[in-house]
């Protein structure tokens, strides 16, 4: 059975509870799933607890915010499988803590723009661990500003290039995140390298022996994305995944759980990894 090892919850910038993206992945017919938050474990582990009670393997994982210190594009990195899940508390915690720094000065952009409340914008993010702007644009069309989460008005007050409500978070280095990952007992997968051009990055942290994996199926793929990462894939000897991605209509394009999976051979060799 395929294993969707990318979905997000409400504990980051998922618009679904735990229990809700567990049960959609039964209703799906997927026999396992990671729940991959961000910069967060919590939710795995309640997904986890949830999964056991009603037939779907829950992977514990994790997706990193970070940083290429070779480029200063962000770049994503998956965790899995932890053996001592406490070390990254501290660097959960410093990402959560930049976010939500960030995120008081863009409320206070947005409030001085459009009449929404903090109230309004808080409740939206009830139950996450920070604010996302996903959280910021779900008060605004709820009080009548905008008709989508990504569209123009998105992009106008938070576009990195000059948006009106722009605040940047500062994210750790991947080199760093990759040591922590490894230091806590974990399997490191670079995160849908098409999406921040993490090509470079990809064969950097494959030939170096860094990672154990890359993304290789994923939504947003470009057009030739699946043939260059199963390349190096193979090339490296590294671990294929594939996930959804999902966050349920917090995201650009529909895209429902199991859209992306990861086929049971390479289920088999992440979990023969970390044996």
């Amino acid at each position: 059975m395929a294993a969707d090892l990318h979905c997000h919850t409400k504990m980051s910038d998922g618009s679904l509870g735990i229990d809700e993206v567990v049960m959609l992945a039964k209703k799906e017919g997927l026999s396992t799933i990671s729940v991959t938050d961000h910069d967060t474990l919590a939710g795995s582990v309640r997904a986890k607890i949830f999964g056991d009670r009603h037939g779907v393997e829950v992977i514990p994982g994790v997706e990193f915010s970070c940083v290429d210190p070779a480029t200063g594009r962000k770049a994503h990195l998956l965790g899995y499988l932890f053996d001592h899940p406490d070390r990254l508390v501290g660097l959960c915690k410093r990402t959560s803590d930049c976010r939500k720094q960030a995120a008081l000065v863009m409320i206070q952009k947005v409030m001085r723009l459009y009449p929404v409340t903090a109230e309004m914008i808080m409740r939206r993010a009830h139950g996450s661990t920070a604010v996302y702007k996903q959280h910021i644009m779900h008060a605004l069309i709820d009080a009548g500003y905008a008709e989508e989460f990504f569209g123009p008005l998105f992009h106008k007050l938070f576009d990195s290039r000059g948006g009106l409500a722009y605040c940047p978070i500062t994210y750790p280095d991947v080199h760093e995140v990759i040591a922590q990952v490894h230091e806590a007992g974990g399997i490191a997968v670079l995160a849908h390298p098409g999406e921040y051009d993490s090509y470079d990055l990809l064969e950097q942290l494959a030939s170096s022996h860094e990672i154990e994996g890359v993304e290789v199926w994923h939504p947003r793929n470009k057009p030739g994305d699946e043939e260059k990462f199963i390349a190096t894939a193979k090339k490296y000897g590294l671990v294929m995944t594939g996930g959804s991605d999902f966050h349920g209509m917090y995201t650009k394009r529909k895209t429902h759980i199991g859209t992306c999976v990861t086929p049971d051979d390479q289920l088999e060799a992440l979990k023969n990894c970390k044996r």
